[in-house]
This record gives C-alpha cells, sequence and structure tokens, in this order.
C-alpha cells in the first residue's frame, strides 16, 4: 500500500511480514467493499461506530480481531499499516477516516456520505 511508500525498505519489509495474513485480510477487504470497520471483541468504541452506521443504513464489512486479551499481535500489525493508533479503524472506499470520534465527525458533517460517492480510484 502506499502508505508504507516514504518508509525505508528495511523498515517496509518488517511491517509486511508481522503478521501478513492480518493485512493481506485487510487489504483484500478495502479492494472488496466501501466500507470497512477494523475492530476488537466488546470494545465501546467499536460497537457505537457499528450501531451507528446500522442505524444509518450504510452497508459495511466488519473485521474483528479478538479482545482486550486476545490477538493484540494482529491489532499490532493493522496499527503499523496504517498509521491510526486505536480501534475502530474505519475505511471510506480504502480512505482512513479513523476511529470512533472522527467517523462521528465525518457522519455529522457529511463528509463520509461524501467519500460513499467517490469512485474507489479518487482519493481525499
Amino acid at each position: 500500500m502506499k502508505r508504507l511508500e516514504n518508509y525505508h525498505p528495511d523498515a517496509q519489509h518488517s511491517i509486511q511480514s508481522f503478521h501478513p495474513k492480518a493485512i493481506t485480510d485487510l487489504e483484500t477487504a478495502l479492494a472488496q467493499h466501501d466500507v470497512v470497520v477494523v475492530g476488537m471483541f466488546l470494545n465501546p468504541y467499536v460497537m457505537w461506530v457499528r450501531l451507528t452506521l446500522w442505524q444509518k443504513g450504510i452497508a459495511y464489512h466488519y473485521l474483528q480481531y479478538g479482545g482486550y486479551l486476545s490477538k493484540w499481535k494482529p491489532r499490532l500489525a493493522i496499527k503499523m499499516w496504517s498509521g491510526w493508533p486505536t480501534f475502530p479503524q474505519v475505511f471510506v472506499k480504502e480512505n482512513l477516516i479513523g476511529g470512533s470520534k472522527m467517523t462521528r465527525k465525518s457522519l455529522m458533517n457529511g463528509s463520509f456520505q461524501a467519500l460513499l460517492e467517490l469512485e474507489k480510484t479518487d482519493k481525499i
């Protein structure tokens, strides 16, 4: 992904080889779905985002990586790949929106919906 293009090649390799299945699963989901939410079990912020999207009738694909005590390494790999430090991580048309706070803001100001209308090749 372009997120890594500015990193030293050794750093790129380390990031790409740290739990590559989680990264491959995420990249596949991003290519196949307009809205992707990455989260973890029992996280209230993840639950809020999922419930809000559902209430607004916005279809999304959900990837869950464990809970507070499990699968922390795949979650860390995703954080390193995306550059976003928390969960949920919400993507629209392959663009990272951010977490629950940024998702709430983008839903309120209409930028979330505007991104949904863009072609997938357009970038914000």
